[in-house]
């Protein structure tokens, strides 16, 4: 999948179908003179529904088509004749959609399940026809309802990515090249920063034919929770996932700060972050001799108290340790 085709954000314009009027006919027929009432209900507008579906990664199908009106629902007829409902309208998103309206900006569901369904906008009600309102005092009523109108909205689909390992690391950290190297993707890597500008997705094969799914989210900045850099538009991303990764480059000046900035960034965003499992990869391991390893490996262990592992994804270093270390954090 290219990065013009990860699509993640969406607004949609809804209307479902407006219910069907009740008919007012009177029965007549050969040597039945005044046969009474005998107008049929009518029937219910289509409902608008979303349905997850797990075949699904992305909103891309939504991008060019943003309105979506289902049918009316279709008036009684003679001999009690129901009308037909009209036609719902399914529109199928990834797992993970959160849904809101677009004026308030209000969460209404979010979608989780593969073939979950939840109707946005219901069909109005087909009217009665006039036999229900035949009486002792009024045996021809010649009035039938109307069909009830039909909901209209516009919606705001989000989509946070689902995923097992999230890596999380300011831009430039080598989370794009980790990602090409343990699976089958192909994110663009470029020597600048905000490369990725749309997470990218991978596989990653685990022995036994054991697989878990990683995402390469866009580089964190400090004040990214404030909307800074690519801000709110990626760390919502990171929610969905249940281990978090930080990349964080061995050339850093203090790698023990540049891992604090990160966190208090989640934290600021979203503090039920912090209750997800975490590691830390120090990256472009190959550039550090042996001496140089220790002298890291006792500041992190001196002011943090977090599991770390040492990586190249150039190399080849580490990254058997770091599948299996995923992997027992994963189960």
């Amino acid at each position: 999948m290219t990065e013009g085709n990860f699509v993640d954000y969406v607004k949609i314009n809804l209307a479902s179908g407006k219910g069907g009027k009740g008919s007012t006919h009177l029965r007549r027929e050969k040597f039945v003179a005044k046969g009474g009432p005998d107008g049929g209900d009518g029937g219910r507008g289509g409902h608008i529904i979303l349905k997850g579906n797990s075949n699904y990664w992305t909103l891309y199908h939504l991008k060019f088509k943003r309105h979506f009106k289902a049918e009316n629902g279709y008036d009684g007829g003679k001999s009690r004749l129901t009308g037909a409902n009209g036609n719902d309208i399914y529109i199928q998103v990834p797992l993970g959609t959160v849904v809101k309206s677009s004026e308030d900006e209000k969460t209404l569901f979010e979608i989780t399940d593969d073939g979950e369904e939840k109707i946005v906008c219901q069909g109005g009600k087909g009217g009665r026809g006039n036999w229900h309102f035949k009486s002792s005092t009024n045996q021809t009523p010649r009035y039938a309802q109307p069909g009830l109108g039909n909901e209209e909205k516009q919606i705001t689909l989000e989509l946070k990515v689902l995923a097992d390992v999230g890596l999380v690391g300011f831009p430039n950290a080598g989370k794009s090249t980790l990602l090409s190297v343990v699976t089958d993707a192909k994110p663009k890597i470029a020597d600048y920063e905000f490369t990725t500008l749309k997470p990218n997705l991978g596989i990653v094969k685990y022995r036994d034919y054991k697989s878990f799914i990683m995402a390469d989210i866009p580089g964190i900045i400090e004040g990214a929770s404030e909307g800074k850099g690519l801000g709110h538009y990626f760390l919502r991303h990171i929610e969905r996932n249940s281990t978090l990764l930080f990349l964080i480059p061995s050339d850093s000046d203090d790698i023990v700060k540049r891992y604090n900035i990160l966190l208090g960034e989640l934290k600021k965003y979203n503090p039920e972050m912090l209750d997800k499992s975490r590691l830390i990869a120090i990256t472009k391991c190959d550039l550090l001799d042996e001496e140089l390893m220790n002298e890291i490996e006792k500041d992190i262990k001196k002011s943090i108290n977090i599991e770390f592992i040492f990586i190249s994804s150039i190399s080849n270093i580490g990254l058997s340790e770091l599948k299996d270390k995923v992997w027992a954090m994963l189960n």
